[in-house]
């Protein structure tokens, strides 16, 4: 069948439903950019005001996904589950550099692939940057090569990746229509389901440093995301942590490294931190089969950290994507400190009551 793309425009803009194959053919057109900017603009907006049903949402969001690669793991379904979590960011939100190395020191294997940071907080690609010499965009070859033989690997998104999403997003974002829920769910989860995922965790923040503006409209986030993986084929949970204040006792991308580090050889973790970590953890561990229960899936964590098996898988993440062979044991020895200094004291005595 052939399909027009104004046709399918102004069905949505009329609000009736789109079958599956007309996003599917709409999807394709904007990956291989057979449809305008003008028509990719035009749907963005009809979206915008008219939303999708939750057929619509999963056919968009596997279309999307369809655009480009999907990665497989056949060869390492029988040792363990391939997972992975997203997060909507947030300041100190280091969990991913912790997260996976800790799954897979429990068995699971973790092809996490990561974006940079918004406005004014850096991304998990921002800080592993900050380690000399790693290499965020191996080729597809290299990439699986660290998963199999480490168990982790935290990278960017490549070319092919989901690459109708890459230019649907870069349209939104001139046109405002960056907010539409069934859109951010459709992005995130594209690119998420690219890595060819069998459980997934969302951590959804709330408060004031969230992306979301409410608890309610991160709420409908979680949920969105969690029915339209689930409905797709990838089992997925969310969660709603708070984003009042910074999550680590630092900000900025070598000093949360730094805090990564120490986090992973159990030398200081913030109680914030550790309490979101071992949450997401646990969460996935139960709903990848890994553990009966959230009680044994917390046991099973701490045995890692407290065997130093996960700091050991963090460390030979990073020697294999190029970094340091020796981080794990050196690593003020690589991650520069800033070049100003600057203490900052209160006016008068007082108690913090926030942070903004």
């Amino acid at each position: 069948m052939t399909f027009l793309p104004q046709e399918i425009i102004r069905r949505k803009r009329d609000g009736d439903a789109l079958t599956r194959e007309e996003i599917q053919f709409f999807a394709q057109g904007i990956g291989d950019e057979s449809i305008s900017e003008g028509q990719v603009a035009a749907f963005a907006m009809a979206v915008f005001f008219n939303g999708l049903t939750m057929d619509e949402r999963i056919a968009l969001t596997l279309a999307m996904r369809d655009s480009g690669d999907v990665m497989s793991w056949d060869e390492l379904r029988d040792q363990g589950p391939i997972i992975d979590k997203h997060s909507t960011g947030g300041v100190g939100d280091v969990v991913s550099l912790m997260l996976g190395p800790l799954l897979a020191a429990c068995g699971g294997y973790v092809p996490m692939i990561s974006g940079r940071g918004l406005g004014h907080t850096g991304g998990t690609l921002d800080k592993l940057e900050s380690i000399p010499g790693y290499d965020a965009f191996p080729d597809n070859e290299k990439f699986h090569e660290v998963v199999r033989d480490v168990g982790v690997a935290i990278i960017g998104q490549t070319g092919n990746l989901a690459p109708a999403d890459k230019r649907f997003y870069a349209t939104r974002d001139v046109t405002a229509t960056v907010e539409s829920l069934d859109l951010i769910t459709a992005s995130i989860l594209s690119k998420k389901l690219a890595a060819g995922l069998d459980a997934l965790v969302m951590d959804v923040k709330v408060g004031d440093g969230a992306f979301m503006p409410t608890y309610e409209s991160s709420k409908e986030l979680a949920q969105s995301i969690a029915d339209v993986a689930t409905g797709a084929g990838t089992a997925t949970t969310a969660l709603l942590t708070d984003m009042n204040q910074c999550l680590a006792s630092s900000a900025g991308n070598a000093v949360e490294v730094m805090e990564a580090v120490r986090f992973l050889k159990d030398e200081y973790r913030n109680p914030r931190l550790n309490a979101v970590t071992m949450a997401l953890c646990s969460e996935l561990l139960e709903s990848c089969g890994l553990a009966n229960s959230q009680e044994e899936a917390l046991l099973l964590l701490e045995n890692q950290m407290s065997s130093g098996r996960a700091a050991e898988l963090f460390g030979q993440m990073i020697s294999e994507l190029g970094g340091p062979h020796d981080f794990m044991d050196h690593p003020a020895k690589y991650l520069r400190e800033s070049s100003i200094t600057r203490p900052v004291f209160p006016e008068g005595m007082g108690v913090v009551n926030g942070m903004v």
